[in-house]
């Protein structure tokens, strides 16, 4: 998005050659671009958990409150607001963290004073000074405290439905000034999110210097897409990111299910906190993780001289961050794995495995045969959105991946885009490949998973 906005807004961009100005949208206000896109970026994490939160609205409630002469707009704000509250907290505390924390759009909008860059660029004076800790710490106390704040506000009085909608609610067709209304609302809104891909897309078909102080690239070409495939460094990240993204879904299809059926499915004690600690990931930054795990392997029993000296390593002459990105991308995205696991044991009634092993078979043998067949769905839903989101995470790829042969796709992304001449090019045309496959991949949840989408980004 980063790459777009700036072939868009820049100086020498296509809004300023459409008009004929010569604003300096990313001089003076990159503070203000990098607000507007983590705004369009993140925005459907909130629409998804209010989605969520309304299907399991019980109509009864609103009616009910309608035939005791109450208006639409009381009704919103005394049954249905506080109803889906919870919902909208959850959503945006992992929007208030995710852009507190954004490393990669500051980075590209070259906007260096935030927290997470500062931390980045201390990574080179990390054995020398304790600077970069203390940041880190500021960080995460920060974002815990926020969410405390946040917990306290908007939790102090509660409210709770009987049981959940039994049936949907009556749809109600809206007046002619009402339907425009929301037809402008969601066109703009969809123009403005759509946007910074556009520029993505076009930079990406552009010939080098094709695209500068006009509103359309004068001469098109593909050869930044093979470009992207073909080029060793480009290739070789690609190839690291399948790897990585791919180890880091199989460990979480292992964790969730057993997480998912012991939170769901037996009465442990501490299964509750088991569930809640599971979440925290969504909770805590990915670079104060990321930079933990730096921290780690300069300290025993990783450090130089030390028995394991080399089996973890992120910075030296001879890195090994391997296992230290599958874990990262492991921890970050089990929650997604969790709630969709979670999600389908619920749908799924625990009479069934419990005749199966009335009839001899195992309890593992009949959640192999039993329970995990009927979940298959939402696995696979939950399983490709950790491969996505693992294949185009920033902060743990910027901050572990301090060599070449070791750049995932993101920090490969972030290299070509420093590069002169065609580098932002073939930048774009990874983005674009990027952009294709978290797509694809949230259409397929989406159909599998339905509403309760949703319910997988929630603290």
């Amino acid at each position: 998005g980063a790459i777009g906005v700036r072939a868009l807004m820049g100086r020498e961009g296509a809004i300023n050659a459409l008009f004929g100005t010569n604003w300096d949208f990313l001089g003076e206000a990159r503070f203000f671009g990098v607000v507007l896109l983590e705004a369009l970026h993140l925005y459907p994490i909130i629409y998804l958990n209010a989605t969520a939160s309304l299907a399991n609205l019980d109509p009864a409630l609103n009616e009910s409150a309608e035939n005791l002469g109450s208006g639409p707009w009381r009704r919103f704000f005394r049954i249905t607001l506080p109803l889906i509250r919870p919902g909208l907290f959850a959503g945006s505390t992992i929007v208030f963290i995710w852009s507190f924390t954004e490393l990669g759009t500051p980075l590209m909008f070259d906007y260096y004073r935030v927290t997470p860059v500062q931390i980045y660029y201390g990574l080179k004076e990390i054995e020398s000074s304790a600077e970069p800790y203390a940041l880190t710490v500021i960080l995460l106390f920060c974002s815990i405290g926020f969410y405390i704040l946040g917990r306290t506000i908007f939790g102090r009085k509660g409210y709770a439905m009987y049981s959940k909608a039994a049936r949907a609610s009556d749809d109600r067709p809206l007046s002619k000034l009402g339907t425009l209304v929301a037809v402008c609302s969601f066109t703009l809104i969809t123009v403005l999110a759509l946007l910074p891909h556009v520029g993505v897309v076009l930079t990406s078909i552009s010939d080098v210097g094709a695209w500068y102080a006009s509103v359309l690239p004068r001469s098109l070409t593909a050869h930044h897409f093979a470009e992207a495939l073909g080029a060793p460094d480009a290739f070789g990240s690609i190839q690291n990111s399948l790897m990585l993204s791919l180890a880091a879904m199989l460990v979480d299809v292992v964790l969730g299910i057993l997480i998912a059926y012991i939170v769901v499915r037996t009465r442990l004690l501490g299964r509750n906190l088991l569930d809640t600690l599971c979440m925290l990931p969504l909770a805590v930054p990915g670079l104060v993780l990321a930079f933990g795990f730096v921290a780690m392997t300069l300290r025993f029993p990783f450090g130089k001289g030390d028995p394991l000296e080399g089996v973890l390593a992120v910075l030296g002459s001879d890195p090994n961050p391997f296992p230290l990105l599958i874990i990262a991308y492991a921890v970050r995205r089990l929650p997604y794995l969790v709630r969709s696991a979670a999600a389908g044991l619920e749908q799924t009634s625990g009479e069934l495995e419990e005749a199966a092993i009335n009839l001899g078979a195992s309890r593992l043998m009949a959640v192999r045969r039993v329970i995990i067949p009927l979940i298959t769905a939402n696995l696979i839903a939950g399983g490709l959105l950790v491969f996505s989101f693992s294949m185009l995470e920033v902060s743990d790829s910027m901050i572990l991946a301090q060599k070449t042969s070791h750049f995932p796709i993101t920090k490969m992304i972030f290299e070509y885009m420093n590069r002169l001449g065609d580098g932002p090019y073939i930048a774009s045309a990874m983005g674009v490949w990027g952009m294709a496959l978290l797509t694809v991949t949230l259409f397929g949840a989406s159909f599998l998973l339905g509403k309760k989408l949703g319910s997988i980004f929630r603290v």
